[in-house]
């Protein structure tokens, strides 16, 4: 069965961690683009991490620069999303996908040849 499953999410207070992990099955994630997004209600999915597809390269956006990690295990082929220094704003449903994209930028500013997405996985930051 092809399919990305998400983990690691939870009720955290502000400053903790979380690693999220993206387990992929059915295809080898080696393969394409990854990215980690996150979406809140009533406000459009965006990007945070991505890896580009073959090239090597990692996007962050701004509000996350320093405090997430964005990783990957092909041995177990899943992708994970260390973030630390936790805040409010981050409370979110986060989501990997995959995609036939080479740019990790263009994956995660545009979404563009996402190919598949995960259920996600919820992130709430409280105290």
């Amino acid at each position: 069965q092809v399919q990305l499953v998400e983990s690691g999410g939870g009720l955290v207070q502000p400053v903790g961690s979380l690693r999220l992990s993206c387990a992929a099955s059915g295809f080898t994630l080696d393969d394409y683009g990854i990215g980690w997004f996150r979406q809140v209600p009533g406000k459009e999915r965006e990007g945070v991490s991505c890896l580009g597809k073959n090239d090597g390269s990692t996007y962050y956006a701004d509000s996350v620069k320093g405090r997430f990690t964005i990783s990957r295990d092909n041995a177990k082929n899943t992708v994970y999303l260390q973030v630390n220094i936790l805040r409010p704003e981050y409370t979110a449903v986060y989501y990997c996908a995959v995609a036939n994209t080479y740019s990790s930028v263009i994956l995660c500013r545009t979404k563009r040849e996402i190919e598949r997405w995960g259920e996600g996985t919820q992130v709430a930051v409280s105290l």
